[in-house]
């Protein structure tokens, strides 16, 4: 595995056991590199969302081996799995599961916070930088209830990026958007993979969305069928 290779799945299979056994992810193998924007495409239950589910290390029940910024995480506890996690990967979902009653900045702070590295005034400093970058500072301030849907979503990348993280991973980060902010968050994706070499995995739904990622990893039952 090379340097450049940030995350990596080797012959990963995935079974449900109930109500019956169901095979659903079958001898998945593929790598990110770093700084390399990724879509993942397939139909509804194909196993797009389980897969990255795995790869984000909240679900351990797999067979198979995940690798990780050149490192086996397959089998690491919880704990160490939570830390890789909060400081390495970011994560923008459909839904930007802000807290409401919160502030843009307070929200943006929450997973520096939690990882307990850097001081408060470090990491407001760091929110307020990332919300810069994401032409949304002037928002700071106001709550997150009060505040557009595009704006919500751009704050939830803001939030992602606290950490500085190795990778962004997205589960349908555009399904709740209109085209033009949809547009909007496919531009901030690309900016972030040049302009700081960060490394993109996306899930969605989206063609004229995938059409523009480096890469499409394409899968149907299960299996991945092109890469």
């Amino acid at each position: 595995m090379g340097n450049d290779t940030i995350l990596e799945a080797r012959n990963i299979n995935k079974y449900f056991r109930e109500p019956v056994l169901f095979h659903v992810l079958k001898d998945i193998n593929f790598k990110i590199n770093n700084g390399e924007f990724v879509s993942i495409m397939g139909k509804s239950g194909c196993g797009k969302s389980t897969l990255l589910y795995i790869l984000s290390t909240m679900d351990t029940d797999y067979e198979g081996d995940l690798m990780f910024m050149g490192e086996k995480i397959t089998g690491k506890p919880h704990e160490e799995l939570a830390r890789i996690r909060n400081k390495h990967i970011g994560f923008v979902f459909q839904f930007h599961y802000l807290l409401s009653e919160f502030t843009v900045l307070e929200n943006v702070m929450l997973p520096a916070k939690k990882l307990g590295i850097k001081s408060l005034g470090e990491i407001r400093h760091d929110a307020m930088e990332k919300l810069k970058l994401l032409h949304i500072d002037d928002q700071a301030h106001k709550l997150a209830s009060r505040i557009s849907g595009g704006q919500k979503q751009r704050v939830a990348i803001a939030r992602a990026l606290i950490n500085d993280p190795a990778i962004i991973m997205g589960d349908e980060p555009t399904g709740n958007l209109d085209s033009m902010n949809a547009e909007n968050v496919l531009n901030i994706f690309k900016d972030l993979v040049r302009e700081q070499n960060l490394s993109l995995l996306v899930v969605t739904h989206d063609h004229d969305f995938a059409d523009q990622t480096d890469r499409i990893i394409e899968m149907g039952d299960g299996r991945i069928i092109h890469q």
